[in-house]
């Protein structure tokens, strides 16, 4: 017997045929946003589709500038907005409008170092919330149904109206 190696060309590689799909998570992603300040928890947004400069910046006017004048109205100070450095974090038009956010609504953005290992601390949130929703909910890796019910049962789960059930 023998053996021939030999690589693909580009046409090859990407037909159809040699391309095998892998889905995260029995098939099912759902991007979510959220911030905090101290013990103050955001809004949950889900995020349908690509998030582009355009689509953060939305997030970002719909949600976290009205989270900032809420907990400065409740007198905390220093507020520091973090983010990493996804490139709809760092686009110039993002940029632009943070700069006039800070003038206008009063917090600080935190230069994030490039290349950077993710220490931002809303990870550590996220996996105190995946915690409690599988205590809570014990079935949620396994629920059935379309995607768009499986996604209306998380928000349910997750109380879009502030905190989920039993975090507070």
């Amino acid at each position: 017997m023998v053996w021939v190696f030999r690589h693909q060309n580009k046409r090859e590689k990407y037909d159809r045929k040699n391309i095998q799909g892998r889905a995260k998570g029995g098939g099912l992603f759902q991007m979510i946003w959220r911030c905090f300040a101290g013990g103050k928890l955001g809004p949950i947004v889900f995020i349908n589709g690509t998030v582009n400069s355009d689509v953060y910046i939305s997030i970002l006017c719909d949600n976290l500038l009205l989270f900032i004048d809420a907990v400065i109205a409740d007198g905390t100070t220093n507020i520091i907005f973090q983010q990493d450095n996804a490139t709809p974090h760092t686009s110039k038009k993002t940029h632009a409008f943070l700069q006039e956010a800070i003038e206008e609504h009063g917090f600080t953005l935190m230069v994030w170092p490039p290349n950077s290992p993710d220490m931002n601390p809303i990870e550590h949130l996220w996996a105190h919330i995946k915690l409690e929703l599988h205590r809570q909910y014990p079935d949620t890796k396994t629920l059935h149904g379309s995607p768009d019910a499986i996604i209306q049962v998380l928000k349910d789960r997750l109380n879009l109206d502030g905190d989920m059930v039993g975090y507070r």
